[in-house]
């Protein structure tokens, strides 16, 4: 039974107040650049035990530094020490992470590797790398430190569960913020639902432009919104007022909802809808999801697609289900160039 006609069962029993708990894998991939510029001089500046940091950069929703030590960590001298740190972890709690730490040469490729072995970033263990990851008499003047610049990779994977507290959008709440009463009537999909002019305004330059425009006859903005769902649409208010994760139990509900977060511009929820959709990609949906994302620019999904297209095996398949016709017919003839241009 899925997720929607479960609630729809136990809302028949009566339960009309029901909020979601669901539990999924999660499995996210990053990559951050650390340069060094002038090397040499850092080096001369930065004392054995001290390290230099990057910027903090985001995967699988924690936030992660390249640590730097040119002179290796207290007792390594004559190494260079890299770690990756856990920066968020005050705030995001534990997490477990696996990947690799890589100085590239001068084309940008890794030409010295020591990989991260999957382990937890918890407690007081918030950072794991190598003391001795390289010693300098190895690093080659041509090929590591051109024009006096190092260059560091970090790519990371975040793995383990993650828990989404949802909202079910079973009704709208006659949301009420210290005695302000709704302002605005929303008619759609047959119903009409309440909301707040100022909440609206504040979230979406869409609805902002819209309320601008909206007949106020009795006082009350109203707005009327075509070709969409009640639910879908109750689902968006939701997650403006309450900021919950909507609930996204199959791809075709995440892609009405990219649909509508898309049409709002609201980032934020766009994300949600986009990574909802990168844990559906394969073979026989690849081609669709590439459509979605090409008519609403999301980068995210269509780097996902893309990458998934990138292994020869998927390709293949791919091609063999007859992928490739349904991407001439619903993606821009430069898309599926590109796709063409992955092919043996």
């Amino acid at each position: 039974m899925s997720m929607s006609a479960l609630l729809a069962a136990l809302r028949g029993a009566g339960r009309q107040q029901l909020s979601v708990s669901t539990v999924v894998p999660r499995r996210a991939t990053g990559s951050h650049v650390l340069r060094i510029d002038k090397y040499t001089q850092v080096c001369k500046l930065t004392a054995n035990g001290h390290a230099t940091r990057s910027a903090t950069f985001s995967v699988g929703g924690h936030d992660w530094r390249i640590m730097c030590y040119p002179n290796g960590c207290v007792g390594q001298d004559g190494y260079i020490s890299l770690f990756l740190e856990h920066a968020s972890h005050a705030w995001t709690g534990d997490a477990t992470a696996k990947g690799q730490l890589s100085i590239l040469d001068q084309a940008g490729m890794p030409s010295f590797t020591k990989r991260v072995e999957e382990c937890a970033f918890e407690g007081k263990n918030l950072a794991w790398g190598r003391l001795d990851f390289m010693i300098h008499k190895d690093l080659d003047k041509e090929k590591h430190l051109k024009d006096d610049c190092l260059t560091v990779l970090c790519d990371v994977t975040v793995t383990g569960v993650r828990i989404d507290d949802h909202a079910t959008a079973a009704a709208v709440p006659p949301f009420v913020f210290h005695g302000q009463l709704a302002d605005v009537k929303i008619e759609v999909g047959g119903e009409t639902l309440p909301a707040h002019r100022w909440v609206l305004e504040a979230v979406s330059p869409v609805f902002k432009a819209d309320l601008s425009l909206a007949s106020k006859a009795t006082g009350t903005a109203e707005l009327r919104i075509e070709d969409m769902d009640a639910q879908v649409f109750k689902a968006l208010l939701h997650f403006i007022y309450t900021n919950s994760p909507p609930l996204l139990d199959s791809a075709t509900a995440a892609e009405r909802m990219l649909i509508v977060a898309d049409r709002y511009k609201l980032d934020k929820l766009k994300l949600i809808c986009e990574e909802a959709l990168c844990r559906d990609i394969n073979t026989s949906s690849v081609a669709a999801i590439l459509a979605v994302a090409e008519r609403h620019h999301c980068a995210m999904l269509s780097t996902a697609c893309l990458k998934f297209l990138s292994s020869p095996a998927n390709l293949k398949a791919f091609i063999a289900a007859d992928g490739f016709a349904q991407l001439k017919t619903d993606c821009s003839s430069a898309l599926v160039d590109l796709v063409v241009n992955k092919m043996p």
